[in-house]
């Protein structure tokens, strides 16, 4: 499995010397947005082809630190701000409160996707490179590659969410299936605007952390793991919790999801668990809220050994992801 995640030679042809050329010189990287300066000695900004997505881009030390710091911020305070504009709108006497309505469903999914296109503006900036390249690497974008993988990972995530209902329906907080105003209005919510919240933590976590915190080790596989490792626990720290498993679980899931993206070079795959995973359960949430707004706990001793089944659906997404990949290549 490793050998196939960090192998992209198939995509990169070997080059002839030209006239004048050494065969080192006509190895080097000729695009201005590519790895080193072998005048100078010095790693600079860029995206080095040669390397897997995910420990694709270089850059100084210490410009990782903001691309970790800066998206986190401007998700609270926008998170904050909007918070109170729903309150105002809603007449709330505790716009904070951690029970959710429509509007403030809306607030968070619309502030994270925000950050998350701001993180990758950002890393674009500082690492000199275009914006694209962050989304996938050497390759190009594919849409069929995310339909194909939101099919799947719907499928999965299906899945373990009746294997929960079956072996712990209590785990998840549910309270009565119910139907009212407000249980439809989050339902259109949740279908139009989840999406967005959950491309945003790919864009900030797996297209920005990722590459950025991989860009302070120089070999490949080191340097993967400590993307993964970077990324994965800031991802759980965003989310929160003082739960023990909660907060092991969120690390699992960055784990399992850079895994997806380095072993399919780009976000599709994560993308789409990402978006089937929270469309699924917030709309059964929504649905087992007995016609009321849902409220997410992730204070401590609210997570339980339930979550080791979702996370089974997150290995089996990642295997899927492996198949699929080294059929495609192996095919072409």
């Amino acid at each position: 499995m490793r050998a196939t995640t960090i192998s992209t030679q198939e995509d990169h042809p070997m080059s002839v010397p030209g006239p004048g050329q050494t065969p080192n010189t006509a190895a080097r990287p000729s695009s201005p947005h590519q790895a080193d300066d072998p005048a100078s000695g010095r790693r600079e900004p860029g995206v080095d082809g040669s390397r897997p997505f995910g420990a694709h881009v270089r850059m100084s030390w210490w410009r990782p630190l903001v691309v970790l710091v800066v998206p986190p911020v401007v998700m609270v305070l926008l998170q904050i701000l909007l918070y109170q504009v729903v309150g105002v709108i809603e007449g709330s006497d505790d716009p904070m409160s951690a029970t959710f309505t429509p509007l403030k469903l809306l607030a968070v999914n619309l502030s994270i996707g925000i950050s998350g296109v701001v993180a990758i503006l950002l890393l674009a900036r500082l690492a000199k490179v275009p914006w694209r390249s962050l989304i996938s690497s050497p390759r190009a974008f594919d849409g069929r590659r995310l339909a194909q993988y939101l099919l799947g990972a719907a499928l999965l995530v299906g899945a373990g969410i009746g294997v929960v209902a079956l072996v712990a329906p209590e785990s998840p907080g549910w309270v009565a299936f119910g139907v009212s105003g407000t249980t439809i209005l989050m339902l259109v919510v949740t279908v139009l605007s989840t999406p967005l919240q959950s491309v945003g933590e790919e864009l900030m976590f797996r297209s920005a952390v990722l590459p950025a915190a991989a860009s302070w080790v120089r070999a490949v596989r080191p340097a993967l793991a400590v993307g993964l490792v970077v990324s994965s626990l800031a991802f759980a720290v965003v989310h929160g919790s003082s739960d023990p498993w909660l907060f092991g679980y969120y690390t699992f899931i960055g784990v399992a999801t850079g895994l997806m993206a380095i072993i399919s070079r780009g976000i599709e795959a994560p993308a789409a668990f990402h978006i089937a995973n929270n469309v699924l359960f917030s709309s059964v949430n929504t649905l087992m809220a007995d016609g009321e707004g849902y409220t997410i706990d992730r204070s401590t001793d609210t997570g339980d050994a339930a979550l080791l089944i979702l996370a089974a659906v997150n290995i089996a997404m990642v295997v899927l992801v492996w198949v699929r990949e080294r059929r495609t290549r192996i095919t072409t």
